[in-house]
Parts: C-alpha cells; structure tokens; sequence
C-alpha cells in the first residue's frame, strides 16, 4: 500500500471532527410545511465527573447512524442532545469541596462533549439544553405554575385551568381561605404532610428505591417522618396513563412495567366500625367474597387512627414498634420474610359476621397503598397466614378446594394457606349471602351488593400508583415558584417573573430541621407584596431531578425561544418522538413522569399531541468482565493473572479463579473509556464493532482487542475505494451492478429496522462479492454513501477523495430496484423433498412454471435411483414463495427404489 492510500485513521478522524465543528455540519434547519420529518432522541445522560466508558454509547451510536441515515434519506432531522444536570452528586460535592454545582456541573459536560465528540456522535449543538441553566428551568417552572394553577375535571376527564373551577357560595362565603382549601382538594399540585424517607446526612427525602436496610447508597440513616410535602396528583391520570400504552410502539415489557406500577384493581371499599367507639377502618379489597374470613385488621404505623386506636396499655408497645419501622424503607417492609406487628388493644366488628376481631399495627401495611389498612384473610393470603400463625390468630377458611386437592383437609381445618381457585363453603353465620359450592367470583358479586345495600361498602377502582411526592430539601434543583404570604394564602410567582433563579449561599450543608439550604438564603426567602406591602416567604424546596427530563424533548424543537416554552407551529411540525432510546433502567419512573406531564400539557392546549414518544428502544447492557472466587466474591481484574495453560489465578490469595461478565466500575478496574479504544483504533472501528456486537437490544461483553476486526475491516474497505476511485472503471460489470443492488436495498431495510449489526454485515458481503473488481465511480459513490452512517470519518475522507464537496451527509440516499434484483437472476435453487424429507437441490430458471418444476424434480429423483413410474402429478406439490412468486421447494409423494 503506498503512502497516498494509507489509511491513517487519527489524523483523518482529527480532519473531520474540526471540519463538522467549524461548519455546524449537523445543524437541524426548522422544518418547513410540506418537509417529512424525523425526531430521533437520546435519553439525555446526567453528567457525572467519572464521564462515558464504553457502554454507554451504545444508545448513542445508534440513534446516530439512523439520524445520519435519515438526513440522507430526504427528512428534517432532529437529532439534539442535552445535560440533566441538575441533582445530587454534583451538591455533595459542592459540601465536599466548595465548589459551586454550576462550576463542576459545567466541567463534566465539557468532558462529555468532548467523548461524544471523539465518536463522531452527529448533534446539532446548536441546541443543546441544560435542565441547571435558568434559560431552561424558566420553562420547567413555567409548566410547574401552570400544573399549580390547574385542577382535574373527572367528568371531562381533562386538566383544566383553575379559574374555570367553580366555587360553591358557601364556601365562597367562608373566605379565601376556605377557597384554597376547596381549591386544593382538586388541584394538580398540593401540599400534604405524608411521611418520607428522611436522611439528616444528604438532607433530602429519598426515593423507596434509594433505601436499602434502611440506609442511603452511601451508608447513612433513614428515617420515616412526616414532612409537608408539595404532591403531583398523577393519580387522576392513572387510567389514561394506562390506556394510551396501547397505541404506543413499545417493548411490551415496558408496557407491562408502566402497568404494574399503575397497579388498576376493581375492588370494594368497606367500613369496619371499632368496638366501642364511634371510629371506623377503611379498607380496600379485590376479594370481598373472603370477607367472611377475616380475623383481624393491620394498620399501618403511620395511619391517622393507631393513636385513637391503641388503648393505654399497648401505647409503650405501639411506640416502639412505630419507631422500628420508622428505620425501614417500604422495601424492606414489603420483602421481610418474617411479618411482625403490635396489637392495638382495639378490636373491629366484622360488618358480615358481626364477630368482633383484633386490630394490629403491622409494618408490612404501607399508609399510602390503598386505605393505609388491611383485613386479615390468613386462610387465604400466604402474607396473613404468616401474621396469623406467628400471633396465635383465628384462621378460618371460607374457601373450599375441593376433593381433587390434596392439601383440602389441611385448608379446612385451618392448617395451610389457599390461594388458588375453588368454591365457597357455607355463607357465614347463616347469612344467605350465597349457597355453598358457588365460585368465589359469584359470591364476591353477592357480598358486595350486600355491602352496597347496607352501606357499608362501594364498588372502586384502586390503583398502587400513588400521587407523586415532588419536593426535594436540597440546593442543586429548581426553586419551587410558589409564595406563602403571612394570611395563610399561597400563590405562585407570577410568569413574566420567572425564571426564579437559584440565590448564592454559603453552604451547601442541609439546615437539618427538613428545609433546604435556600432557608439560609434570608433575603431571598423573604418577600414583600409591593401592591400590598404583605409579607411572605419563598418555598425552600428545589424540584426533583426528574422535573427538567419531564420536557426536554419539547424544548429541543424551539431551544432559543425567550418567549415561549416552544413555537406552537414547531411543536407540531416535529411531533411526537419518532424513535427515543435509552436504557431499561429508565422504563418506569422517568417515562410515567414524562407522560403524564405531557398529558397535561396536551388538556391545557400547550401541545398537540396526546403523548410523547411514539417508539421506544432500550439500548442492552455492555458487560466488561472481573472474577470470580468459589465464595462467589466478585474480584477486580487487576488482582487477577492468567496462567499458561488458560486458568486464572488471584495473586493475593493464590486461589484459582473464575472469568465472569460484570457490570463496569470503579471498584473492579474493569472501566474501559472510548478514549483509549479511539486513540488504538479509531472511532470508525469502534463504531462497526460495536453495532456489529449485535443487536440494539442485546447484552454486549466488552473485549478491547476484538475492535482490531473492525479495523481490519475498514483497512480493507479503504483499499478497496481508494484503489477504485484511483482506478475507475468504464462500465459496470454484471456482478457488480447486481452486488450493489442487494447491498442498496437490504441496508435500507436494516437501517429502517434499526437492525445495525446485520447493515455492517451488509457491508462486508459487498466487500466480499466484488472486491479484487473493476468498479465504476457511480457504484464507489453510492458503496461510500451507505458507508457514511456507520463510519462517518472515513466516508467523509473517501467522498472528498471523490471529488465532491463535503459534506458526504448532504449527499442523496441511493435506492434500488427490487425487479432490477430479480431480472439479475438467472438461475434459482430449488429444494427437492421425498415424502416430506429433504432429498436434494436443483437449478432453474426463476420463471419455471410448475410443469417444467416438477419434471426436473422427478428426473433427478430417477438419478437417484428413485421410481417415478405412475406417479400422479396431483401429488407433486410446488411450493412458490408469497412475496416473488418463485418456486421454494417441490414435495414429491414416497417412491420405491427403481
């Protein structure tokens, strides 16, 4: 190879990185009426210090090989990238080391550019967000009022402003007060004292999902405690949220996950009263055919009830109890084998039976699912077995299993637990409530118009979905724009004065009494009404981290836009979100807010679509790997040595080890960054190897040196276009012209399909087909042109090698003629098979009609030494493919031996 055909990838790759920068290559133009459209989105990542190991392009690289390819391919695309650069990590490092969040927030999204960067990643920078910029969170704070300032028609079945509420005269008439009050029991955003998970140490409320054993990630205590909290009230759009998964191009695994947590359950809402007093328990039940089974009430330790309820006895018992499950987070309440619970000295009538049963405070009870209270059916329920036996309670069966089962005599006499199906025993206490041997969907269907009719019970939905709890006690967030005036009124800060932007403080140490660090901001906290000279204070939370990633999407239509959160005319020019990937770990939490936000936008007319993003994606996990000991101990792969004859040795304990996949971290030294793969092997190499890794969805196992492949690859392809552009030749040979064809139209397929891995292995069969060659320049052009999305560097160096002027991305995607496919083939194989088993293959003519199909068939089976004599044609079975019409396979009926 000489010198002028050398392909020296980091000096090219250098080239084109610059020439991309300095001419806004990717730069998305705002669509015109008539122009197709694509927006294609990255879950935006949070910007964290450690920066991007190989992993997590994986996402990126292929939205950005399909972004590429749509561009070519006639559409507007928006394709931008952002930072959720608001959160926790870059406040605890703040504490740590007094650096401002913004100053170390914007060092980490310099580096992170800058890998992106180095792997060709094609945004249109131009629009890049920050959710910590004011620019940006005006408009989360923007949408956060307008979320205040609404209420929930459950008749229109829509979110609609708070001046169309209407206000009863009587409670007009008490005042403002009474107004708010009536206001707030409707409005989308409310304050309400809800316990939390509390830590003094990070000073926030955190997540169930960030408590383990009762402890933060990093080791310190949390505690249950309750705190006002400003709430969301996502559960009025619980059943829409749950509906409109339906038109969704989603993994149905994700459906199911966004269904689950909704967690949609018909049931019955009943009254249990409490012995002597004029107190009732409420309940919620999907089993109220049991209720004739119920031996006792569990409450949960936070219920509003457990100190009316616990008599003076039990109050020392109570509180301790209380103050345990205080420590545990609802995760570790939930997953305890072992149920526990402290009697509240209390009991409640059975509203069927009229036996009175004990109430239990139980931690296993959570105070926001459901009512907070549960009755106890241990006959039927594993989790109240378990309750019942360990305190010695009544377990009486009302379901009968029935004779096949093996286990009915254990069940009847209370001895084991049944959850499957069968039919009710006698109705209790004479009732007539319903015959024995009816099933228990019968009698669930009796007991609750018995309930109905006596009032106490009513048929409901219930969902696990429970409002979400919005506020955060930290600095680096959103300040809430809410005002809280001496009268006791609240408004938000009026909208031509937003952004409120956050105050400089001295420390960033929570104030540890639940208020955030902006409490010590004084002079921004307190404010004065200069109409009425009212004083007020400022609401000290910051919003949760998910409030900026709720509408990023929106923002990156219309990212300069001073006066709106986004052009209503662009809003809907780029709709919804052709295609959004990111990773699976993302699946509930942030795509629920995302969407429910969304569908408030759309009742309050500030976008024009009912949701978000139309096809989802999750990127799979890439693995690297560590070791493993025979305790099942993970070990770093720094510690670890391999031995001639393949085995692997811990060097600090000389134990044999191990080879096992692993997640990518720190703790392991199994980190691999893209810098040090691109600086080996370029960034078009570490493209093709890792989409040809597999598919988008598939786990991946990191091994640098496999990249070597792909570079090796590339080096042939460079050769190969090169040589042909040094080289041209005159006219197309048949071969070639039918190659390109095949490589045209599957390419376009894959890329359609997001089916990345199989459009290199496109690639690489052209390369195969017709490398050693004569090429015309027309066939060099369009190869290097459906090289372009996958190895961008190169196709750039190669277009302009050419002759033509960057960039190779402005250039039109090639098409192809499928019939010019077909017309290219001269001969098909066809199969042969002998009652049903595969015999052999033959050749023909892609137009032969059966006639002639069966013929040749039958004439090669007597080669064979088969006998064909007499056999009935009607029998030989031609089978054509669906699609072209040409023959697959002929069946040929069992022939004896000639």
């Amino acid at each position: 190879m000489t010198e002028q055909t050398a392909y020296e990838f980091n000096a090219l790759e250098k080239k084109w990185r610059a020439y991309w920068q300095q001419n806004h290559t990717m730069k998305t133009p705002d669509p015109k009426p008539g122009d197709k459209t694509f927006y294609v989105l990255d879950m935006f990542p949070y910007p964290s210090g450690a920066g991007l190991h190989v992993g997590h392009p994986v996402g990126y690289l292929s939205t950005d090989i399909v972004a590429r390819y749509k561009r070519m391919a006639g559409y507007k695309v928006l394709h931008p990238m952002g930072w959720d650069s608001f959160g926790l990590p870059a406040e605890r490092y703040a504490m740590k080391t007094g650096v401002h969040p913004q100053v170390s927030t914007q060092d980490n999204i310099a580096n992170y550019k800058r890998q992106m960067d180095l792997l060709g990643l094609g945004y249109d920078w131009d629009r890049e967000i920050q959710t910590s910029s004011p620019d940006y969170y005006h408009w989360t704070q923007f949408i956060f009022s307008r979320l205040y300032n609404a209420w929930y028609d459950h008749d229109a079945q829509k979110a609609r402003p708070m001046d169309d509420l209407p206000i009863p005269a009587e409670v007009e008439a008490q005042g403002k007060l009474a107004v708010q009050d009536y206001q707030d029991e409707r409005r989308l955003v409310y304050y309400e004292t809800a316990p939390v998970n509390w830590c003094a140490e990070l000073g926030t409320i955190l997540a169930n999902e960030e408590v383990f054993d009762g402890k933060s990630e990093q080791g310190y205590e949390v505690i249950r405690v309750p705190l006002k909290q400003v709430k969301m009230r996502i559960t009025a759009y619980a059943e829409r949220l749950i509906n409109d998964l339906d038109g969704l191009d989603w993994p149905e695994g994700i459906k199911d996950s966004q269904r689950n947590w909704i967690g949609r359950s018909e049931g019955v809402q009943l009254r249990f009263k409490v012995q002597g007093s004029e107190q009732e328990v409420e309940t919620f039940t999907t089993r109220v055919d049991t209720l004739g089974g119920v031996t006792f009430l569990a409450v949960a330790p936070e219920h509003a009830l457990v100190d009316v309820l616990t008599a003076p006895e039990q109050k020392a018992a109570v509180d301790a109890y209380r103050d345990e499950a205080a420590r545990k987070s609802d995760l570790d309440r939930t997953k305890d084998a072992e149920k526990t619970g402290a009697p509240t000295g209390s009991f409640a009538i059975n509203p069927v039976t009229g036996r009175a049963v004990p109430i239990y405070v139980a931690d296993y009870v959570l105070p926001d699912y459901g009512t907070g209270a549960v009755m106890g059916v241990p006959a039927h329920d594993e989790r109240d077995f378990t309750f019942a036996s360990k305190y010695g309670l009544d377990i009486v069966p009302v379901i009968d299993p029935g004779a096949d089962a093996p286990e009915r005599e254990s069940v009847l006499a209370g001895q084991k637990c049944w959850t499957e199906d069968g039919v009710m025993l006698a109705a209790p206490d004479q009732s007539e409530l319903y015959q024995a041997g009816v099933r228990w969907r019968e009698a669930r269907e009796a007991v609750a118009d018995h309930l109905e009719a006596q009032g106490v019970g009513k048929r409901v939905i219930s969902y696990n979905l429970r409002d979400w709890i919005f506020a955060r006690q930290r600095y680096w967030g959103e300040p809430i724009p809410i005002i809280h005036w001496e009268d006791g009124t609240r408004t938000t800060v009026p909208e031509d004065q937003l952004p409120l932007t956050l105050p400089h403080i001295d420390t960033y140490k929570p104030t540890g009494h639940g208020e955030s660090p902006l409490a010590r901001a004084e002079d921004w906290v307190e404010v004065i009404d200069p109409e009425t000279g009212m004083k007020g204070r400022r609401d000290t939370n910051t919003m949760p981290q998910w409030a900026g990633s709720c509408w990023y999407y929106l923002r990156f239509k219309d990212p300069r836009n001073a006066q709106a959160m986004v052009d209503p005319e662009l809003e809907k020019a780029w709709g919804m979100v052709d295609l959004y990937v990111g990773g699976a770990e993302h699946a509930t939490l942030h795509l629920l807010y995302a969407r429910f936000w969304h569908k408030i936008l759309f009742d309050l007319g500030l976008v024009s679509t009912r949701e978000p993003f139309q096809k989802l994606v999750n990127q799979g996990l890439l693995t690297s790997h560590a070791f493993k000991n025979d305790r099942g101990i993970i070990l770093p792969v720094d510690e670890v040595v391999e031995r001639e004859d393949g085995t692997f040795v811990h060097e600090p304990s000389g134990d044999v080890v191990e080879r096992v996949g692993a997640k990518m971290s720190k703790s392991l030294h199994n980190v691999v960054t893209p810098d040090d793969v691109v600086e080996r092997f370029g960034a078009d190499a570490f493209r093709v190897h890792m989409m040809f890794m597999g598919p988008v969805e598939a786990m991946r196992e990191w091994e640098t040196d496999k990249v070597a492949s792909a570079l090796k690859f590339l080096r042939r392809v460079w050769r190969f276009a090169t040589e042909g552009l040094a080289n041209p030749a005159t006219e197309e040979s048949k071969p070639v012209s039918l190659a390109l064809t095949k490589l045209v139209l599957a390419i376009t397929e894959d890329l359609d399909n997001l089916r990345l891995n199989t459009g290199i292995a496109e690639l690489m069969k052209f390369l195969n087909a017709v490398e050693g060659q004569p090429v015309t320049k027309a066939v060099l052009d369009q190869f290097i042109t459906v090289l372009a999305p996958f190895a961008p560097f190169m196709a750039e160096e190669l277009w302009e090698k050419a002759g033509h002027k960057p960039s190779v991305f402005d250039a039109q995607w090639p098409t192809a003629n499928e019939a010019d496919l077909d017309a290219a083939i001269e001969e098909i194989e066809v199969v042969i098979q002998e009652g049903g088993k595969r015999r052999d293959t033959i050749k023909l003519a892609p137009d032969a009609d059966d006639q002639t199909v069966r013929d040749a068939s039958l004439a090669r089976l007597a080669e064979m030494g088969k006998s064909i004599e007499g056999v009935d044609m009607k029998r030989v079975i031609v089978v054509r493919d669906k699609k072209s019409g040409r023959v697959k396979l002929v069946n040929v009926p069992k022939l004896d031996q000639a």
